[in-house]
């Protein structure tokens, strides 16, 4: 029988076992799915996609509907960008919409 404090195969297997279960529930918990912190790429739909939101814009680039959308929120009008498979949309609440159109077509 070995003595107390002293190192044996039996200890180190014992050892060995629980770091590898250790580091296999610590990799099934970092690699599960669907609870990722991360957030995760937009999906790209069409323009009428997006619920009761509806496009007021349509920019050239992402940079230009950034632009576009600052410019609306400056003016207290919730506005949101959306990716489309037509390209970047501006997206504004339908209540709001007639005034983000008057406010786009006036000058800068």
């Amino acid at each position: 029988m070995p003595a107390l404090g002293s190192y044996s195969a039996t200890y180190g297997l014992v050892v060995a076992f629980a770091v590898v279960g250790l580091l296999a529930l610590l990799l099934r918990w970092t690699f599960r799915r669907g609870t990722s912190l991360v957030a995760p790429r937009p999906k790209v739909g069409d323009p009428d996609d997006y619920g009761l939101l509806v496009p007021v814009a349509a920019p050239a680039s992402f940079a230009e509907a950034e632009l576009i959308r600052a410019r609306l929120v400056g003016q207290g009008i919730r506005a949101t960008l959306a990716p489309t498979t037509q390209g970047p949309r501006v997206l504004v609440f339908p209540d709001e919409a007639k005034t983000a159109r008057a406010l786009l077509r006036g000058p800068r």
